[in-house]
């Protein structure tokens, strides 16, 4: 930027800044081009031929990068959180978000996902309250923990996926003796670039009615029968009425494909590579507006081929072993191991997973992303490469 440009800026008071180059598919830099520059500037204007480039790229440039976060320091962080960070109001949630390296210190996993893992000690509760943040949370060890959603305890076990539309009032409370740590994912950046958030503080307390620990929630034995939908409920809210989508279940799925695919019948969706996603019983979408949630498991020695899909996504290995490839970054991941796959990223997998690392000998992979939007806009495009 020249100096002239820069007293311009000052004079004008502009945030507006811009420079005549000599480049190809530019005009000739002459003193009247960049008069007028200083007119668009005091105008508060920018013309397509100087942003082309960035805001038209031939393919996806995501702000996000891959990154990856590992799960015993996240863990080990947290718990010291639990002894130094009160969970009351003021700060509501002991949840520690996930922050990308390339989105200036916001605490977003990509510029439309947050993640973060909340820990709650034992015996305490987290306040109640609600937002138009659609949220969930995913267990990747450990139980005890129940989550209140609008009056209904739900159990909180590992492998269990645990989503709540917006706008639900929710709280939890620590039954055990031991703390308890899983992950929550929400669209909070998302909803922050449109500005469309909203929040309320409930309660300070739940009641003693709500301080039960039932083994299935009253959603879970309206709602939770494969198959089969109530006629006499209609969900309230956008999201799935279902508030807990068991392991148990999950992994029959899972392993059920892989057996079908030794016995010579598919049911993967490639060698080796078994995947089911979580959906809402009232009408089969996504089991939340903005928010896809799945799960994968590749068999040892198998390996995913590279895929590009636009929207980003954040993974957690749920068990055993691997290496995991986004873009040009390569990690060896194991239990409970957090990355982020931007936006046309390529992403790969290949499974290392033993008996030593693995209940099921796979590498175990849960994954949300925010493809219903994308779908949504008609946006959504994906690619495999070679």
């Amino acid at each position: 930027m020249t100096e002239t440009s820069i007293a311009h800026d000052t004079a004008t008071g502009s945030p507006v800044r811009l420079q005549a180059v000599a480049a190809e598919g530019q005009p000739e830099v002459t003193p009247a081009l960049e008069e007028l520059y200083h007119g668009f500037e005091q105008e508060l204007l920018v013309p397509l031929w100087t942003e082309i480039g960035d805001l038209m790229p031939a393919h996806p440039r995501s702000r996000a990068v891959p990154h990856l976060w590992r799960w015993d320091r996240l863990r080990r962080l947290a718990a010291r959180a639990g002894d130094l960070v009160p969970v009351g109001r003021g700060g509501e949630r002991r949840a520690i978000a996930l922050a990308n390296p390339s989105l200036g210190g916001r605490p977003f996993a990509t510029p439309t996902l947050w993640a973060a893992i909340q820990y709650l000690m034992p015996g305490e509760d987290a306040p109640e309250h609600r937002h138009t943040q659609h949220a969930f949370r995913f267990v990747v060890e450990g139980s005890g923990v129940w989550t209140v959603v609008g009056g209904d305890p739900v159990p909180m076990n590992r492998g269990d996926f645990l989503p709540q539309a917006g706008w639900n009032w929710h709280a939890h409370h620590n039954a055990t003796s031991e703390p308890m740590a899983w992950i929550d994912g929400l669209d909070i950046p998302l909803q922050y670039a449109t500005e469309a958030q909203f929040f309320e503080f409930g309660r300070d307390g739940i009641d003693d009615t709500e301080r039960i620990t039932p083994e299935r929630s009253r959603s879970e034995r309206l709602w939770g029968h494969p198959g089969l939908r109530p006629l006499a409920a209609a969900p309230a809210t956008p999201g799935s009425p279902l508030l807990s989508y068991k392991w148990e279940h999950t992994n029959a799925a899972l392993r059920d494909q892989c057996l079908l695919e030794r016995e010579g019948f598919g049911g993967t969706v490639e060698p080796g590579h078994a995947a089911v996603r979580y959906t809402n019983p009232h009408d089969g979408c996504d089991v939340l507006p903005t928010i896809r949630a799945e799960f994968h498991r590749v068999v040892r020695g198998a390996e995913t081929a590279p895929v590009r899909e636009t929207g980003s996504s954040v993974y957690q290995v749920f068990d055993g072993s691997g290496v995991v490839t986004v873009g040009d970054r390569a990690w060896t991941v194991t239990r409970g191991d957090l990355f982020v796959v931007p936006s046309w990223e390529p992403f790969s997998a290949r499974s290392e997973a033993g008996a030593t690392d693995s209940d099921e000998g796979a590498l175990d992979l849960f994954r949300f992303s925010d493809a219903p939007v994308f779908e949504a806009l008609r946006l959504d495009r994906t690619q495999k490469d070679a």
